[in-house]
């Protein structure tokens, strides 16, 4: 594994990939998140999926993938605490197993780099049809947002609990801002995002000294300011707000519950992280899933995450209509337990075991590999391999649990449930 600085803001790291018969070159390109141009945001990698300028057909670039023995091109959004991340990635055989001796390497690097550098423009800015058509095609994304219940419910509860802190800034856009989504403001969104992101390239199974050439070429004459990566941020401890919302014909009711630390600072550890959440609601030996779910049958799923760049715990759960209240105290016991009651060695080693074993599993995949890097990368970690991962997993103390628990507020809970009367009957079924 190695890690280079190339210019200002811009990073390859190499990660060795021997094991595998396939290769796979990532472009992430990190950047500050703004309201104002969200839904730009979350319209550029559907149009960037479509082509770029050296084969802006999509057709074409189809079959140009299918030529390269089957390679797959992906182009997506996510957030990295407040940020955003412009992810451009490929992966196809290695060279060695090329029939022909063709450089496939090359190949990836430039449908890759071509994508995220050299964008298909007609007259300066984005292909209008094509920004018309992505257009289209988020507004159904964002419509049927309320056809899952279980997403639309948390993400109702982030809404309240984010408000208008850049935390809160939609990654999938907003429905109100898609006309005024030009292939102007499309291209000046691109811009932006060019000039401020950090762009980290990562190369696993491919030449990296090819690869190195390759973006030293497209970075020639770019005008960049790279941006430092957004501090961390928690939101401010509250009195709990409780809302509600009635959905005629709900098979299953909603229930998100979400916690903050109150302040970014003092932040633990990702592992120590990883272990409370395994313990508490993460993994099936969790107290959530034994106790609640289980033991009581108050819950048809119940489990909690955490964000440690942005300070907030969730518990989202399924429950009957009506046991809301009833599933919601039966959580905050459990916390509360674990908060201020025993923990047992035995349950914490239970929760410990499923973590290693997922460590195992990362070394069978070149994506997940590629993602236990990045989030160190993210996180301004240094890097080390998931085996190293296992031993601080296993170093994790009881108290490490209690005090990372211990540190979460109550501030958010919003139920989704049926009006009284309709419960089952059809109209609006949750899909899961």
């Amino acid at each position: 594994m190695e890690r280079k600085k190339l210019a200002p803001g811009v990073f390859i790291t190499t990660l060795d990939a021997e094991k595998f018969n396939r290769c796979r070159i990532t472009i992430h390109l990190r950047y500050p998140a703004l309201r104002r141009s969200a839904t730009d945001a979350a319209v550029l990698p559907l149009v960037l999926e479509r082509g770029y300028a050296g084969c802006p057909d999509m057709t074409e670039l189809s079959r140009k993938l299918a030529r390269l023995y089957g390679a797959d091109l992906g182009v997506d959004q996510s957030s990295a605490g407040i940020d955003r991340v412009l992810t451009v990635d490929i992966c196809g055989i290695k060279d060695r197993f090329a029939l022909d001796g063709e450089n496939l390497t090359r190949e990836y690097a430039d449908i890759a780099f071509g994508t995220i550098f050299e964008p298909y423009l007609i007259d300066g800015v984005f292909d209008p049809e094509a920004v018309r058509i992505e257009k289209e095609s988020l507004a159904r994304r964002l419509d049927a947002e309320f056809n899952n219940k279980r997403l639309y419910c948390v993400r109702q509860a982030r809404r309240k609990f984010y408000s208008d802190s850049p935390a809160g800034i939609e990654l999938g856009g907003y429905k109100s801002d898609l006309p005024n989504v030009t292939p102007q403001t499309l291209k000046a969104e691109y811009d932006r995002i060019l000039s401020l992101a950090s762009i980290d390239v990562m190369v696993q199974g491919a030449d990296p000294a090819l690869v190195e050439e390759l973006l030293l070429q497209k970075l020639a004459g770019a005008a960049r300011s790279p941006q430092r990566f957004a501090m961390p941020l928690a939101m401010p401890i509250i009195e709990t707000q409780h809302f509600s919302e009635e959905i005629p014909g709900l098979t299953q009711a909603k229930l998100c519950m979400l916690f903050t630390r109150g302040t970014p600072e003092d932040l633990p550890s990702i592992t120590v992280m990883r272990m409370a959440m395994s313990v508490f609601g993460g993994s099936t030996t969790s107290r959530l899933f034994r106790n609640v779910r289980e033991k009581q049958s108050l819950c048809y799923y119940c489990g909690s995450a955490a964000q440690r760049a942005t300070g907030v715990m969730m518990i989202d759960s399924g429950v009957e209509p009506g046991k809301e209240q009833q599933a919601e105290a039966a959580i905050i016991a459990e916390l509360e337990g674990l908060k201020n009651g025993p923990i047992t060695q035995e349950e914490v080693d239970d929760c410990r075991r499923g973590l290693l074993s997922s460590m195992d599993a990362l070394g069978d995949s070149l994506a997940a590999l590629e993602n236990w890097y990045y989030g160190q990368i993210t996180r301004g970690e240094p890097l080390y391999p998931p085996e190293y991962g296992k031993v601080l997993t296993g170093a994790v103390s009881l108290d490490e649990v209690r005090q990372t628990l211990q540190s979460y507020h109550y501030s958010v809970c919003y139920a989704v449930t049926a009006e009284p009367g309709t419960q089952g009957k059809g109209g609006s079924e949750d899909v899961e």
